[in-house]
């Protein structure tokens, strides 16, 4: 399998590779027939914090409110609403499709804190977005309790592109202090708070990665679950943005700590192959388990969806659990600061299915 990402092969060519992968997934299991169940309505049980000053400043949590779904008949010739597109197992909350059913699945008790890692080793496959938008839907449904961690090796963008800078802390800070935090008899979340920044609405909080490349050789395993140890502490859910070196000692502590991974994909053939090759490493390397669970998410960077989408679906419904397009959001374009607020109705809802997607698991 080529593993360089170099896109080489175009979609449009006979013999493209990826035509020939195509029948290779894996086959599905059979307990993902199971006859559906449905979501558990009880709110959620574990203790949080109260938000810090930078919180809501009504307490009310920013629940998206997009439109109904569509009626089976357009009125009038109307187009129909924009629907969500998934495939392969569908959690209980799809079968409602209503933002009332999405949200109440969002807002089921974990049972314990959950780690989400977003996996690709290739770049500007939307991780970072991934990330940070999944925080944002699982933090305004929950009502906080969520935090994304920046643990890109390589200066990554999410301590920018989420939170306010409040402070210029970041994980070498915490790293720093970790031997103080550890020991100190003060509350743990009023101590984290010091070092995390948080969303202009509360929903989430951010750790930030630092500029500093050395901060990398420090992050070694023991030091990744000490850290992942703390926030599991104060958070229901870690959202982690991964870098991009498989063979890096902090990608593969991360990933084995992980109750989830989310595939992150926009629709090009080097994205697709890049992640193909990952799945297969962590099967050989005795995590097919959590491939098998796994969400896949595919951001449309235009518009318009490209023929390789339909393509993309069917394979990666059979290497990982449910596979879901979010759609191209034109407030995402210029690659600046990611307000939740400003995304289109049918952009929230689909990031709620692709929410519900992944920590379904989490219950089921």
């Amino acid at each position: 399998m080529d593993q360089t990402g170099s896109g080489a092969f175009r979609s449009g060519d006979p013999g493209s590779r990826w035509r020939h992968i195509l029948g290779r997934g894996r086959g599905r299991d059979e307990a993902l027939a199971d006859p559906l169940v449905p979501p558990n309505p009880a709110p959620v049980s574990r203790q949080r914090p109260a938000p810090g000053p930078a919180g809501r400043v009504d307490g009310t949590p920013v629940v998206p409110r997009p439109a109904p779904p569509p009626e089976r008949h357009s009125r009038r010739g109307a187009p129909p609403a924009p629907q969500v597109r998934y495939a392969g197992y569908a959690p209980p909350a799809f079968g409602d499709g209503s933002v009332e059913a999405l949200v109440s699945a969002l807002r089921t008790d974990f049972g314990r804190s959950r780690v989400v890692s977003f996996v690709n080793p290739k770049g500007g496959v939307h991780k970072t977005t991934a990330t940070v938008l999944t925080a944002a839907t699982l933090g305004s449904a929950r009502q906080g309790g969520v935090l994304a961690w920046d643990d890109n090796e390589l200066r990554g963008t999410l301590g920018l592109r989420a939170g306010t800078a409040r402070h210029a802390r970041t994980i070498r800070h915490l790293v720093d202090d970790l031997p103080h935090i550890e020991s100190s008899p003060g509350l743990l979340a009023d101590i984290l708070d010091d070092y995390l920044r948080h969303t202009r609405d509360g929903s989430f909080d951010v750790l930030a990665g630092d500029e500093d490349p050395r901060i990398a050789r420090r992050l070694d395993p023991a030091t990744v679950r000490r850290v992942l140890t703390l926030l599991s502490t104060t958070h229901d859910v870690i959202c982690v943005d991964t870098g991009n070196n498989v063979e890096s000692a902090n990608w593969q502590t991360v990933i084995r700590a992980s109750d989830q991974l989310v595939v992150t994909l926009v629709p090009r053939e080097d994205a697709a192959f890049t992640a193909d090759w990952m799945l297969d490493l962590l099967v050989e390397e005795g995590m097919g388990e959590l491939v098998a669970g796994a969400t896949t998410l595919i951001s449309c960077p235009t518009p318009n969806p490209l023929p390789i989408l339909d393509d993309l679906m069917s394979h990666f419904a059979t290497r990982t659990r449910t596979v879901v397009v979010v759609p191209y959001d034109a407030s995402l374009e210029p690659g600046s600061t990611i307000e939740y607020s400003t995304l289109t109705a049918s952009t929230r809802l689909a990031w709620l299915y692709a929410g519900v997607a992944i920590s379904d698991r989490f219950t089921h």
